[in-house]
């Protein structure tokens, strides 16, 4: 199939983005990994779609991910990330997709989002009324569902600067390589604690306790690729692997 027609506008700043987000039927661009297929298949039909891959104001820099940054400039920015980054699509797909677009979109089962909010990270939103700044594991709020308002745009994604005593580990289930996760782990263990975050499992990200945690207690989700039952059962063996992984790599 191909998208339904719409206009496009490639904006000279960020001010002009925004006022153009501001209207009714308007999308951002970025990397469009997601967006392009949702346009052919008309799942998303936008009267707009506004160009923002190439405004400087949104390139961002050190552990500020602006929206314009591609998923393969992240290597080497957080232990978390690294250990991700290859399960996140393809290398083909990683040089024009964007990690706030990978937010934007909210899949479960997607790598980024469940590493940002493993690790505690905040997402900044953008219009022409003013910015606001929300807990990652506020932003979520079901599938392909987030509180990001309609005018809003994703300008960064923040992480928090990486403790080199701590410990990262990531895990993850998939029919093929590059697939989303059947079930997907993130554990960090520093000296709070450890945490582990769970992806593909439930509507949303899950954060749970990693040395007492009950995989019985998660609202699983079924759906044709797996049952419920079967995605518990991963995270009370993969994800206690995940956790004992990342106890051993803490210093």
């Amino acid at each position: 199939m191909k998208p339904a027609p719409f206009d496009y506008l490639r904006p000279a700043s960020l001010g002009e983005a925004l006022e153009a987000l501001g209207s009714d039927g308007a999308m951002a661009l970025a990397g469009g990994q997601s967006l392009v297929a949702m346009l052919n298949m008309r799942l998303a039909r936008p009267d707009l779609l506004v160009d923002i891959a190439h405004l400087p104001e949104l390139r961002g820099r050190g552990l500020r991910v602006g929206a314009a940054v591609r998923q393969a400039e992240l290597a080497g920015l957080h232990p978390l990330i690294d250990l991700a980054l290859p399960h996140v699509g393809h290398y083909q797909t990683r040089s024009r997709g964007t990690f706030c677009g990978s937010v934007a979109h909210a899949d479960p089962a997607a790598e980024l989002p469940l590493c940002l909010v493993a690790l505690g990270g905040r997402v900044h939103l953008a219009s022409a009324r003013g910015e606001r700044v929300l807990e990652a594991i506020d932003f979520f709020e079901g599938p392909l569902m987030t509180a990001r308002e309609e005018d809003e745009l994703i300008a960064a994604v923040e992480l928090p600067p990486p403790d080199p005593r701590a410990g990262y580990a990531f895990r993850e289930v998939a029919l093929r390589h590059g697939d989303f996760a059947l079930a997907a782990f993130a554990a960090v263990a520093d000296g709070d604690g450890v945490r582990l975050a769970v992806g593909g499992v439930a509507d949303t990200p899950v954060v749970l306790d990693g040395l007492a945690f009950d995989p019985d207690a998660i609202d699983a989700r079924d759906d044709f690729h797996a049952d419920a039952a079967y995605r518990r059962r991963l995270v009370a063996r993969i994800g206690r692997a995940t956790v004992e992984e990342a106890l051993a790599c803490r210093t």
